[in-house]
């Protein structure tokens, strides 16, 4: 009979110094592992997703995302008051007020007058995930989300776009749907021509002739009020997730190892804006149990959850399937 217990022997593995450590080259288990964990991750690209509501109109315009990305999303979020959830009480202009327990923003009624805020905390390294909730009836013109350094602007006279108006920072407005660095406009998010191959544009307006289709399919896409900030900053991407459908990559080489901070800004008196860290992780590989929970749950879909249990699978591993969905 075959005893598991042998590939953990170590008669015949080197060790490493008094603590016994058992040298990968030599346990053919352990050199297995981080190689499969690593095929896996690389499988499930682009087959990961975060679930996405059938209704939503976003979903045709929705870009792969990696398993890392998805398991992320699929983890329990950090508890509500996390200090990456909090904006910063000394980094926003003079007319954004902070509710008590630092979450939301407002911006009081000022005149001739661009304002911003960003977080109390930023980050350096690893994948993580912000909530930003705004409701669309008190956005007005120029209204921006996106990250910035430390000592990005966040207060200028006249109207425009703060977040992305400098080297700075990096934006997305929100109403024309354009993406800001540099002070200049870059291009539109999604762009214009997955939304003339997708169709998805036209979901969010009335009915029209098929003459004037093209042409609505280039205009701004209605944003809804919770959008989710996707910042990689090892890869040096970001991102955002709209109605469930992640949109793709919005900006590239963001500069590494620096400390990068969620912002916004907002022309519009009245404007309150909600931020929520959900969860983040470090630049290691996803863990191959991890992977493998959510190559599973993503066969079962929401509708077969319940069979997880049906599995010829040990107790524990059926709950940890379950704790997947």
């Amino acid at each position: 009979m075959f005893d598991k217990r042998s590939l953990y022997k170590t008669d015949d593995c080197k060790r490493s110094g008094a603590t016994d450590t058992i040298q990968p080259s030599c346990c053919p288990l352990m050199t297995l592992c981080p190689i499969m964990g690593l095929i896996l991750s690389a499988w499930l690209y682009g087959k990961a997703a975060h679930p996405t509501p059938p209704s939503s109109a976003f979903l045709p315009l929705a870009a792969p995302t990696s398993s890392r990305l998805t398991l992320t999303l699929n983890s329990s979020p950090v508890s509500p008051g996390d200090r990456h959830s909090r904006w910063s009480s000394v980094h926003h202009s003079p007319h954004f007020i902070l509710s008590a327990c630092k979450q939301e923003a407002t911006r009081s009624p000022a005149e001739l007058s661009s304002d911003g805020a960003r977080a109390e905390m930023g980050v350096r390294s690893g994948l993580h995930v912000w909530e930003l909730t705004w409701s669309l009836k008190h956005r007005g013109s120029h209204a921006a989300i996106g990250i910035s350094r430390q000592e990005c602007p966040l207060h200028d006279s006249g109207y425009k776009v703060l977040v992305g108006g400098d080297s700075r920072s990096w934006g997305w407005e929100l109403k024309t749907n354009q993406l800001w660095h540099g002070g200049q406009t870059l291009e539109c998010y999604p762009d214009k021509s997955r939304r003339c191959r997708s169709g998805a544009a036209n979901n969010f307006r009335p009915q029209s002739s098929n003459s004037h289709s093209t042409k609505e399919a280039e205009g701004p896409l209605l944003i809804p009020e919770r959008v989710l900030l996707v910042l990689d900053a090892d890869a040096g991407t970001l991102g955002y997730f709209v109605d469930g459908s992640f949109l793709g990559v919005a900006f590239r080489d963001l500069p590494s190892g620096v400390e990068l901070f969620p912002a916004i800004s907002s022309v519009r008196g009245g404007a309150s804006i909600r931020l929520r860290y959900l969860n983040g992780t470090t630049s290691n590989p996803p863990a191959l149990m991890a992977l493998c929970g959510l190559s599973i749950c993503q066969h079962l879909g929401q509708q077969r959850q319940d069979q997880a249990e049906k599995l010829p699978l040990p107790p524990f591993l059926q709950r940890y399937l379950l704790s997947c969905f």
